[in-house]
């Protein structure tokens, strides 16, 4: 019984402290070579693909969408794979303004993982607009 309640106060303090790392995490960071990094974790809370929130890291530099990569998250990882691979790269290259109004096709089999990172996209690129 101690042991039960040790590894639950240890959990317990675990998710409280991600969850103040989660928070307290800057949404855009400038790397020194000027690339800025927008984390879309805490702009897109309340967004959810299929059975979780999908959050993304957008570089950008030269406002121009270098990459966006998925962080951790708990869709399906057969079905998120295909959204890595036929969805993600689409914006690589664009510029940020022509990535704004890119409309991109979803991934069938993986829709809501699909338009849950389309919405991501879509916030990140308006935060950077806004706080570059």
């Amino acid at each position: 019984m101690k042991k039960m309640m040790k590894a639950a106060a240890v959990c317990a303090f675990t998710v409280m402290t991600m969850s103040f790392m989660v928070q307290s995490e800057k949404p855009m960071t400038k790397q020194a070579d000027g690339t800025y990094v927008v984390n879309t974790t805490s702009l897109t809370q309340n967004v959810k693909g299929y059975q979780s929130n999908t959050p993304l890291k957008i570089y950008i530099k030269k406002d121009k969408v270098v990459k966006i990569e998925a962080l951790a998250n708990k869709e399906t990882p057969k079905f998120f794979k295909k959204v890595e691979t036929g969805v993600l790269g689409k914006w690589n290259g664009k510029s940020v303004k022509a990535a704004q109004k890119l409309k991109v096709d979803g991934v069938t089999g993986a829709t809501l993982s699909s338009n849950a990172v389309k919405e991501n996209v879509k916030r990140g690129l308006e935060y950077y607009v806004k706080n570059k």
